[in-house]
């Protein structure tokens, strides 16, 4: 069983997700239907993924009460603003087939290069997704690849604190500054591409901390992340790596090993910045 972590709203979430980013039609379907039947409770998508019907058919599919699952989805980040906000999220609501979502996140924070008052376009979606929040269509709010000058100018305005704050967040480049914020501020911190796209595989520093345990390099990487109090997020379509992915909580890590892997030099680097989007037309929000 996956423990649960208590967010700062009261809500628990699976200390272990399931990414499905790329796995859309019936790929994303029997992935989401494996993981699910395999033991996973948190599955996340988004609405720019284009497979949140795979992730709402693979629910089904599996036959897992719906309140067993803890299902998140994000705003795409040209849907930044108070109405389309709303119906965005009805939009994907009706895609999912579901009668409310666990997490709904902004995507990626507004910026000067996309929103001409990118403090405002992230203020009033938020105060859509408040409303949403009471009107109990989302059971919990936040944010994702949220810096500090975004949750400062966020925090001016809200009513409500982000549970959440899904960043890049593995061995490489796992924004320290970002995570010591959210957890001074009881922001709970997803990683998402937590095995680096890849790159942690050919390491040769993890590899050895691998054998060390006796366990992969992927269970090694998703432990550290979760001892770091992260959440981790792994996708894969392959089912023995959906299985993999599982068993990284029956060990710990000494200490030693922790740091070391914190200091891991640059690897793996989306290089996806939150105020560096292509230039498209401003639009006045």
């Amino acid at each position: 069983m996956i423990d649960k972590i208590t967010l700062n709203d009261g809500n628990k979430i699976p200390q272990l997700g399931f990414g499905t980013y790329k796995a859309a039609e019936q790929e994303g379907i029997d992935s989401v239907k494996f993981a699910l039947q395999n033991g996973y409770r948190l599955l996340d998508t988004a609405a720019i993924y284009g497979n949140e019907v795979a992730v709402g058919k693979g629910i089904v599919e599996s036959e897992i009460p719906r309140n067993e699952i803890f299902l998140t989805t994000k705003l795409h980040r040209e849907n930044l603003g108070y109405e389309s906000a709303k119906k965005a999220f009805a939009e994907s609501l009706e895609k999912l087939k579901l009668d409310y979502v666990d997490l709904y996140l902004i995507h990626w924070p507004a910026n000067t290069k996309n929103y001409d008052n990118w403090q405002k376009a992230n203020s009033e979606t938020w105060r859509a997704m408040e409303e949403l929040q009471s009107e109990g269509k989302i059971k919990s709010i936040g944010v994702s690849n949220f810096r500090k000058k975004h949750l400062d100018a966020l925090l001016e305005k809200a009513k409500v604190v982000p549970a959440v704050n899904q960043i890049e967040f593995h061995p490489g480049y796992w924004q320290p500054e970002v995570t010591k914020l959210c957890n001074d501020l009881s922001i709970l911190v997803e990683a998402w591409s937590p095995l680096a796209k890849g790159k942690i595989f050919h390491n040769e520093i993890l590899r050895s901390i691998a054998e060390k345990y006796g366990k992969t390099v992927s269970q090694v990487t998703l432990r550290w992340i979760i001892e770091l109090g992260a959440v981790p997020i792994p996708k894969s379509t392959t089912s023995e790596r959906i299985l993999e992915n599982l068993e990284v909580f029956d060990f710990k890590l000494l200490p030693e090993d922790v740091s070391i892997i914190c200091e891991l030099p640059v690897m793996g680097f989306s290089g996806e910045l939150p105020n560096e989007w292509p230039d498209v037309v401003k639009v006045d929000h």
